[in-house]
């Protein structure tokens, strides 16, 4: 069995890293990773009283974090912030500088910041198995809602009540999904990745 398989934590290495390359790997992954984001971005549903629309975007955001690890996630997170002020990948298709300034500010600036701590966890080891994975999510969702809730109440200036409730409250559900489809998922990649026996690579 590959030594990398075998020990508990194996440097840090993510699936990622199952990939043969160097540089040019991890250029191609950061900007996948992007745009996967803005992908699942568009699958938006808009909830009577809140100014920020369920999303993909906070699946995405573990999903890259923990995959790509946390130099890597946050690079690819900050990436689609970036393309963001100029392309329409935000949810609904927006773009621009004013969407950093108004109610959803606040979360995808906490994406960069979630996705390097996921990644972090992932270095770890904690996606390779359904609970720690699911903690990992729910961490990283928490990192997301945290900053957000900070850059709701100040676009609209709401009550913390109000503003808990419209950015947090309603969306707590969806986020438990999400964080019980990444705990699903990841284990299951290093299943399939530990299945290729001797031969498979990391790094």
């Amino acid at each position: 069995m590959n030594y990398a398989f075998a020990h508990p934590r194996p440097h840090g290495l993510v699936l990622a890293d199952a990939i043969p390359g160097a540089r040019a790997r991890d250029g191609a992954l950061v900007v996948a990773g992007a745009a996967l984001t803005a992908l699942l971005a568009q699958i938006a549903v808009h909830v009577p009283g809140s100014p920020v629309p369920v999303t993909g975007q906070t699946l995405a955001v573990g999903l890259v974090g923990a995959t790509l690890g946390a130099r890597r996630g946050a690079s690819s997170l900050l990436v689609y912030l970036l393309a963001g002020l100029l392309l329409p990948v935000y949810a609904d298709g927006s773009s621009g500088v004013d969407v950093l300034w108004g109610p959803s500010g606040g979360y995808l600036i906490g994406f960069v910041i979630a996705a390097a701590v996921v990644g972090r966890m992932a270095e770890l080891g904690r996606d390779r198995r359904i609970v720690t994975a699911f903690a990992a999510f729910v961490v990283g969702q928490a990192i997301v809602f945290a900053c957000g809730l900070v850059g709701l109440k100040l676009a609209v200036d709401g009550t913390w009540g109000w503003t808990i409730h419209n950015g947090f409250t309603i969306f707590l559900f969806g986020g438990l999904v999400k964080a019980v489809v990444g705990a699903a998922v990841l284990p299951s990649a290093w299943h399939l990745v530990r299945g290729r026996g001797p031969d498979a690579r990391l790094g």
